[in-house]
């Protein structure tokens, strides 16, 4: 009986053999893990880019610590020595012209729209004229009929002298022929100047423009009333028909800090780029210097004269100027 239990506790050769073989797979695994860990510890060219952390807790590239290599970007801009001041502003023509009539009356034609270019001299708007046309026919009449009064006059006054030379008229009468004849003289003076008057209030029918430019705006429509100034009110008549300016006369209008007044100067000169248009600069100097300081802004407007504008200087853009130094 205890022969055939000891029979049964008995392992056998075959089962004692595989922990051994656990084991060595174990063995081997550690073994595989152990290499692979030295081989990514193990130093390369690429870890010169690693980053070191700085004392105050930013990244130092390793680079830094060995000469810069070469490299495409561009160096940094250096300050120009030549230059007082940089401020920003607008680009505004110089004049802006808005033509009103000289009288109440209606527009009979317009004949421009806004960017159209004009010439000085050229009609751009015809009001009704029919009632000053009708003046100078009528002053035409006056003015021949106060003739014949002349003519007439002197006749008068050539037979009263003659007869007056006889002594057949009184002295009396002859003054008062001259006086007549005075009188009708006057009259083809007075008549003259109404004919002038006349033609000068149908001249002004005719709108014309003052200088070479551009239509900034066009005011008006056809048959539209208008008037030479305004009596309050919204709906009221217009009191401009267009307006335009010299594109070819531009200044850059800003407004300098009081800080920075002490290196501005009349006449000096400055460097204009538009901000649209970085790379093109232009020539201008300082034109104008408001005689009165914005108290709330602290500031002092200052306007600079465009030297040779062209077309990519738009109005109301902006634009940087450096004021130069002397």
């Amino acid at each position: 009986m205890d022969a055939q239990r000891l029979a049964q506790l008995q392992i056998e050769p075959a089962a004692k053999r595989r922990p051994q073989r656990l084991l060595a797979a174990i063995f081997l695994v550690v073994a595989l893990v152990t290499v692979a860990t030295g081989l990514l510890a193990w130093p390369r060219a690429s870890d010169k880019e690693r980053k070191m952390a700085k004392a105050d807790g930013t990244n130092l590239s390793n680079s830094a610590m060995v000469p810069a290599r070469e490299t495409n970007a561009a160096p940094a801009a250096k300050p120009d020595d030549h230059t007082a001041l940089t401020v920003s502003g607008y680009i505004i023509n110089r004049e802006r012209i808005e033509i009103s009539p000289r009288f109440l009356g209606v527009v009979k034609w317009i004949g421009v729209k806004k960017g159209d270019a004009v010439t000085n001299g050229q009609v751009i708007v015809q009001l009704d004229d029919a009632e000053y046309l009708a003046r100078v026919h009528q002053s035409d009449g006056a003015l021949a009929a106060a003739k014949t009064s002349v003519a007439k006059a002197e006749l008068f006054y050539q037979r009263i002298q003659k007869l007056s030379e006889n002594s057949i008229e009184s002295k009396q009468a002859l003054d008062d022929a001259r006086l007549q004849l005075d009188s009708a003289r006057a009259v083809v003076v007075q008549s003259e100047g109404e004919r002038e008057l006349a033609r000068t209030y149908l001249d002004w029918c005719t709108i014309r423009s003052p200088i070479d430019g551009v239509i900034l705006e066009k005011l008006v429509q056809p048959n539209e009333l208008v008037m030479p100034q305004s009596f309050g009110g919204t709906r009221g008549p217009s009191t401009a028909l267009v307006a335009l300016a010299d594109p070819k006369d531009l200044q850059v209008e800003i407004d300098v800090n009081e800080a920075d007044l002490s290196k501005i100067s009349m006449n000096q000169k400055c460097r204009v780029s538009p901000e649209a248009y970085p790379d093109k600069n232009y020539g201008g100097h300082v034109a104008e210097i408001a005689p009165e300081a914005d108290r709330s802004k602290g500031t002092l407007q200052i306007k600079v004269q465009i030297e040779n504008p062209d077309q990519f200087l738009t109005p109301e853009l902006s634009a940087k100027v450096d004021f130069l130094k002397n």
